[in-house]
């Protein structure tokens, strides 16, 4: 691709940086970034400003190629620049651009939540849409204490999470979240959060020998955090299938499918938070059809789509969604753009890709081979863990192997953001160096990716660990 072929805004990019400049210096005057320190972006710190995908690359406003091993944010599943799904949202802008889902249906929502519970494990059949994740996690908890309402049971409003857990950032979600430097500058919270420990077990408290014995001691701690605040005040437990924050955390053997039985014993609804996970992130739709279990409520978004456009879901199981369905009952919670019929036109062609083309497969057939090179990377000293699932993986970096010591919060900050974010992205890759747990690298890659980009991204970490052993710890 030539540099005369990136236009944007009306100024063509060149190698002469100017477009760039530009651009960092209208973006620092106007556009407030999400979750970015503003302050670091200075004269001799620019704005990267990327203005072109193509496939599983972006290019910035200078023409630089990058490989987008994040996927945008979890969620470009197929690449950038599908025309066949620019196509289809165009077709829906022209029949009709937008009505709301306010006492209104229209073909493309109704098309999509049939696809989706036709994907849903077990009974989850009715389907509830939001703009994105968090608003789905906020109508998860919302619904789970107006169900336990329409049985009696005024007192359920807790919700139980695990520790780092990222669940959003509204009020609601920001509650069920549990990673400090999100929560703090907004207290008091929402009253009700109950937190519980991570799967991590790679710095497993107990039984640091047995996984299995390591999950089912987790699934004690949930059952002593229920009877310790009372099954009566529990409404809903938050779980992300396969935990983002912290690294990837993986469940361990039947954790999941036990988790479920606790909540059907006290009557408190488990919601599978599968905005990352959803839609092929770990080679199934669903986390139920890989770890054998089926939530009463999933909530999910970022892959629905692709990326191609915003949408979120809540699917609910036919048991807790019949409390509603029936006189006057409602469920007295939305959102103007949820279902927007543009994203879930979009949502259909995404999903329809992906079964044409066989992505899942793709990702099932890789998976293994992706583990094996990232635990290649175990010969450097600073590479403690590799943990994640099919094309889902965290890389936990150390101080010792052998005694796992990890990174203190200055040290942390000058390996990470000083030297291995900043050095990986100067090298073409786009991933992320995550220090709300332990030091952790992830990659998440457009699930069309093949083995020679696998070999690639850990070519490159191997590269930056290398650097940064010899001459940053």
């Amino acid at each position: 691709m030539s540099m005369d072929e990136i236009i944007t805004d009306g100024i063509a990019v060149s190698d002469a940086k100017q477009p760039s400049h530009q651009y960092s210096e209208r973006a620092r005057k106007n556009l407030w970034l999400q979750m970015s320190r503003m302050g670091s972006y200075d004269e001799s710190h620019e704005i990267p400003i990327m203005v072109k995908g193509e496939g599983t690359y972006v290019y910035d406003a200078n023409g630089t190629k990058y490989f987008d091993g994040l996927s945008g944010l979890f969620n470009n599943m197929l690449g950038h620049g599908r025309k066949d799904i620019a196509a289809a949202a165009a077709k829906q802008m022209e029949e009709m651009a937008f009505f709301p889902l306010w006492t209104y249906a229209n073909p493309t929502g109704i098309a999509l939540a049939e696809k989706i519970a036709s994907l849903a494990p077990g009974d989850l059949n009715k389907v509830f849409f939001t703009t994105g994740g968090a608003e789905a996690n906020e109508s998860a908890w919302k619904l789970a204490r107006q169900y336990h309402r329409l049985k009696g049971r005024t007192d359920r409003y807790k919700v139980i999470s695990r520790e780092i857990a990222y669940h959003g950032t509204t009020l609601g979600a920001l509650t069920i979240t549990s990673i400090p430097m999100y929560r703090e500058p907004f207290a008091p919270l929402v009253p009700g959060a109950v937190k519980i420990p991570s799967v991590n077990f790679y710095r497993a408290a107990e039984h640091a020998d047995d996984l299995v014995a390591f999950g089912q001691w987790n699934v004690e701690l949930l059952e002593e955090a229920i009877l310790r605040e009372g099954p009566e005040t529990i409404a809903a437990f938050f779980v992300e299938p396969v935990q983002n924050s912290g690294g990837c955390f993986t469940p361990p053997p039947g954790y999941l499918a036990a988790v479920k039985e606790v909540c059907a014993k006290y009557d408190i609804l488990m919601v599978a938070d599968e905005v990352i996970c959803g839609f092929g992130r770990l080679g199934e739709w669903f986390s139920g059809h890989k770890y054998e279990f089926v939530p009463d409520i999933i909530t999910c978004a970022k892959g629905i789509t692709s990326g191609y456009a915003p949408l979120g879901a809540m699917i609910v199981s036919d048991r807790v969604a019949d409390y509603f369905m029936h006189d006057n009952t409602a469920f007295m919670h939305g959102y103007t753009w949820a279902g927007h019929p543009v994203s879930t036109a979009v949502a259909l062609k995404s999903i329809e890709i992906i079964e044409n083309e066989k992505v899942l497969e793709n990702v099932r057939g890789n998976q293994d081979y992706f583990q094996a090179q990232l635990e290649g990377l175990k010969d450097l000293p600073i590479v403690g863990d590799v943990r994640g699932t099919g094309y889902f993986w965290g890389v936990e970096l150390v101080k010792d192997q052998t005694t796992k010591e990890t990174w203190s919060g200055d040290e942390a900050e000058r390996l990470l953001r000083g030297f291995i974010s900043p050095e990986m992205f100067r090298r073409g890759l786009i991933c992320r160096s995550d220090d709300r747990g332990d030091p952790v690298v992830q990659l998440a890659p457009p699930l069309i990716s093949t083995r020679e980009d696998i070999d690639w991204m850990v070519g490159t970490l191997r590269e930056v660990f290398t650097e940064a052993v010899k001459h940053h710890i």
